[in-house]
């Protein structure tokens, strides 16, 4: 089928000290870059553990894992579009899914399509959908799984095709900020948290109020006196 396109026992010590010790560094360079609120000097923060506890966050991949478990009904809105902006093909759909016995199935109960989504055989023909597809809609029978997310490290070594991009597409959405081997023109500067890449960004902890509870508030944006080739640099904003 033909997919669319579009618009490392001693060693191993040593090299883990030495990128924790690097890392550490990095949050030392990065702590000088954030601004902090008035409030959050007063409640006297440790910027540093605070930067790295946001880089190893799991929450969103919890979340996902946690989906392979639940029974669900979900409404899905894929949209292709060309160079013009123009929707050329498109899905919406609303599926349930059902667990029984440690196991997870998917029904559609509702599916609208416009123009070639599907091949002949009812295959996607965008690899953006068929990603999509294989991140959040079950097909046939899956089993055995759980929602553990401590030790699981995402890495595209020994992988290929589409299984590539599916850990690349988890590394964008469950590692935000980190860099993201094999993505041409972006995988570098997706590494935010990297002090060479964060002078291009303002960053910034306040405190906020989230459902009637306090929270400290990150925020990373863009800086707004770049040069037009530092903006080139940009795909946070």
């Amino acid at each position: 089928m033909v997919k669319k396109l579009l618009p490392a026992f001693f060693c191993l010590i040593v090299f883990g000290k030495l990128f924790s010790q690097e890392d550490s560094l990095d949050n030392e360079r990065l702590k000088k870059m954030v601004t902090l609120s008035e409030v959050v000097v007063r409640n006297n923060l440790d910027v540093t553990k605070f930067l790295q506890r946001i880089k190893n966050d799991t929450t969103f991949y919890k979340a996902f894992r946690t989906l392979h478990i639940l029974g669900f009904t979900s409404l899905n809105d894929i949209r292709m579009m060309d160079k013009k902006g123009s929707i050329k093909a498109s899905l919406q759909s609303k599926t349930i899914q059902l667990i029984h016995a440690g196991c997870r199935t998917m029904q559609t109960l509702d599916e609208k399509i416009t123009g070639d989504m599907y091949d002949a055989k009812k295959n996607f023909n965008y690899y953006a959908a068929e990603l999509y597809a294989s991140l959040f809609l079950t097909k046939g029978k899956v089993c055995g799984e759980n929602n553990i997310v401590k030790g699981v490290e995402h890495s595209t070594k020994s992988k290929s095709g589409i299984e590539k991009h599916k850990e690349q597409l988890k590394m964008l959405f469950f590692d935000p900020g980190k860099k993201i081997p094999g993505i041409p023109f972006i995988g570098n500067k997706i590494n935010i948290f990297d002090p060479d890449v964060a002078r291009n960004y303002d960053f910034s902890i306040d405190m906020a109020d989230y459902n009637g509870q306090g929270c400290y508030l990150f925020t990373v944006k863009a800086k707004e006196d770049l040069s037009s080739s530092e903006k080139d640099n940009i795909v946070i904003d």
